[in-house]
This record gives structure tokens, sequence and C-alpha cells, in this order.
């Protein structure tokens, strides 16, 4: 991983980091130069908050570490769409798609703890898989 790029996170990234699962110090590190999709900050808000954490305390942690917020835009949400034919098989959410589609809009490198991402051959994005 290119410390120098911009890093986008994938919501299981940030999961991994907030519940400090295998793979969280690479989150960690990449947490400087580290943004998210607001797509992707939902769906950790939505998993906290599923797991019992109050919606306050669930917002508060998906905001703690990530500085830089993008929201979806135009752009992101034609490439999250041109994406689904080629992740299709692979089951990727519209959450994968809008992370995906953000790295590549910012010539970025993707962080995920999505063993599935690890097979994904996208031209234009790099991905890097935690564990």
């Amino acid at each position: 991983m290119n410390m120098n790029k911009k890093i986008i996170l994938d919501a299981s990234a940030l999961l991994t980091l907030l519940h400090e699962e295998p793979g969280h110090e690479q989150v960690e590190k990449a947490l400087p130069n580290a943004i998210i999709s607001a797509v992707n900050v939902s769906e950790v808000i939505a998993v906290l908050t599923n797991i019992g954490i109050s919606f306050e305390e669930a917002e508060n942690m998906a905001f703690e570490f990530v500085d830089e917020i993008i929201p979806f835009d135009a752009k992101q949400a034609s490439e999250a769409a041109f994406l689904r034919k080629e992740t299709k098989s692979y089951g990727l959410s519209f959450g994968d798609r809008a992370c995906l589609s953000l790295t590549k809009l910012q010539h970025a490198e993707a962080l995920t703890a999505d063993k599935t991402w690890g097979r994904l051959k996208l031209e234009g994005i790099k991905i890097h898989v935690i564990r």
C-alpha cells in the first residue's frame, strides 16, 4: 500500500478498526491519508446500531477516525453503476461499488477486509485486502 496516496476505506475496513479485529493495524497506518464515502459511513452506522450501539454513539464512532467523508455524487453514481456488470458475479453490494467508484475517481487505493475483493481485476482500481 502506497502511504503517499489517498486510501479509500471500505466499511469493512473501518469496522475492523472499530472492533480491533485482525488487520486493524493496517487500517490505523492508513488513517492519515484515509477518506471514505458517505455511503460507507452509512453502512458502518447501520452495522453498529444493528448490534445494539446507540445511534449517537455509532455516529460518533464512525466519524471519529476519518477526517474526510466524501458525499456520493453523480460521477460516483455513474461509475458505481458501471461497476455492477464487472462485479455482479462476485456479489458486491452497492456500498462496495460506492467505495470502488470513489477509489477509481480519486486515483486512490481501496482498503477492505472483504476477501472477495482480492479476486477482482478492475482497470484503474488498486485494492488492498487487510486479512
